[in-house]
């Protein structure tokens, strides 16, 4: 079935043995003349490494084609696969015919130098053509891919959650009006505020933070569900684990109880590691070269290792005797923030800790409180370099302890009647957990900033492109 559709450059790098006619297409990453001869590299996004095309000065259209060539060019070329003199290249294409496609001005923004990310991000629409924003996009394509595999072959159904919802998942507020209200004339109540009933959904609307909820109603319908979208944050932050939209993977499974969430975490975790250290290695050798010593032996460790499971009380006390001295202090109650997650996982544990029963002041209204009164059946994930990967728990399912809660929140729990229902009406046990895709990414290709693992990030004075 491949071969009815034009070859790429990863096909042709991977052919047994060289002499074949083939053709290639992409994009000139670079170019140099010699006596006679000029020689391109070309690369079609398919792999990391380009192919060298050599064109001999003999070559009939060689002139009128050659004046056209900049680096930035796209161009098609015929030729014999040869076995290439140069080192670190397996082939090249002695070219029998080159075509040029379309403009090719001189002041292409990427030439042959080091960008910084700062940069590239000014020049989004060009960036997946350099090797890190490439590999970036394989390593999240393949990623997305193995999230359905992983979830399908253990029986959970993909459900679509709404983007737009008139419900606050997490409680905070921090989210994006969705309104067809004109903003210079916004009908007002007797009291002076917007009157929603004249809007389009007739109630304040919003796009979502999280399909939990509604992955929930699912789950209690169909036992295992999972979601995978977009999901927006009106927070104003500017810091490089932050963006206005991103993406989140959310399993929820009825008759899961804390510890099954737990394991389905670490299973889910450890699955997706693998998937990228046997399909991925070009690109992650990159990564571990260029980018982050350590990122191979991170996710090697991840892929191998059991993860070290603590009780959210444990982990303080471990803090509290680690001889360091923190930003941010370390108390029972507290939140833990990004330098006591690390401090755990790359200098306590040197692996990945699931960190449980936490504090329930510090966590969301649905979660399942324990007995004790004072802490929640809830999970967090910590991994080297990151810190949190995952968030989860054990949902609220007693209808009377949920609303308290609620309330104790400062949430109205007539506006969640709709949630409250699925305990009413044959309301079960169950678990689920949320997993951001772009911080996936950062653990697997050890780059710095979240802005540079999705393709068109934003955030606070961006939404370019």
């Amino acid at each position: 079935m491949a071969n009815k559709y034009p070859p790429r450059i990863k096909d042709l790098l991977a052919l047994p043995a060289s002499g074949a006619e083939v053709e290639a297409s992409g994009w000139v990453r670079t170019r140099r003349d010699g006596k006679g001869f000029s020689f391109f590299e070309v690369n079609d996004g398919s792999c990391l490494s380009g192919i060298q095309v050599v064109v001999p000065g003999t070559l009939g259209n060689y002139e009128p084609q050659l004046a056209r060539v900049n680096t930035g060019s796209s161009v098609r070329v015929r030729g014999t696969l040869a076995d290439s003199p140069g080192q670190g290249q397996k082939y090249e294409i002695l070219a029998a015919e080159v075509f040029v496609y379309g403009m090719s001005p001189p002041d292409y923004p990427l030439q042959k130098k080091k960008h910084s990310f700062e940069y590239l991000r000014e020049i989004a629409h060009l960036r997946p053509r350099t090797n890190t924003i490439g590999a970036v996009a394989r390593l999240r394509s393949g990623l997305s891919c193995a999230v359905h595999t992983f979830f399908q072959e253990r029986g959970f159904y993909y459900v679509h959650t709404p983007i737009i919802t008139a419900s606050d998942a997490e409680g905070a507020g921090e989210m994006f009006r969705v309104s067809t209200l004109d903003p210079q004339d916004i009908p007002k109540t007797e009291d002076g505020r917007a009157d929603y009933s004249k809007d389009f959904f007739g109630k304040p609307a919003n796009l979502t933070v999280s399909g939990q909820l509604e992955g929930e109603a699912y789950a209690m319908a169909m036992g295992r569900v999972y979601t995978f979208g977009p999901t927006f944050r009106a927070e104003n932050s500017n810091t490089a684990r932050h963006l206005a939209e991103f993406w989140m993977i959310e399993p929820e499974a009825a008759f899961f109880r804390l510890t099954d969430d737990m394991d389905l975490a670490e299973d889910f975790i450890r699955s997706l590691c693998a998937h990228v250290l046997e399909h991925n290695r070009d690109d992650l050798e990159f990564f571990n070269k260029h980018i982050s010593p350590s990122v191979i032996q991170n996710i090697e460790c991840a892929a191998t290792q059991k993860f070290e499971r603590i009780s959210y009380t444990e982990a303080v006390n471990l803090l509290l005797t680690s001889g360091n001295s923190f930003q941010f202090p370390v108390s029972w109650g507290a939140d833990l923030q990004s330098e006591h997650e690390r401090c755990l996982t790359e200098q306590i544990f040197k692996k990945p800790v699931i960190v449980h029963d936490y504090p329930k002041e510090i966590k969301a209204f649905y979660m399942r409180q324990n007995d004790d009164g004072k802490t929640v059946g809830a999970m967090d994930i910590l991994v080297p370099g990151i810190g949190e990967l995952v968030g989860g728990s054990e949902r609220e399912d007693r209808a009377d302890v949920l609303v308290a809660r609620m309330r104790e929140c400062g949430l109205d729990d007539r506006k969640y009647s709709w949630y409250l229902d699925l305990r009413r009406y044959g309301g079960a046990p169950h678990a689920g957990f949320g997993l951001g895709f772009e911080r996936l990414l950062l653990f697997v290709t050890g780059m710095q900033n979240i802005r540079d693992v999705i393709p068109f990030p934003r955030y606070p004075g961006s939404a370019e492109f």
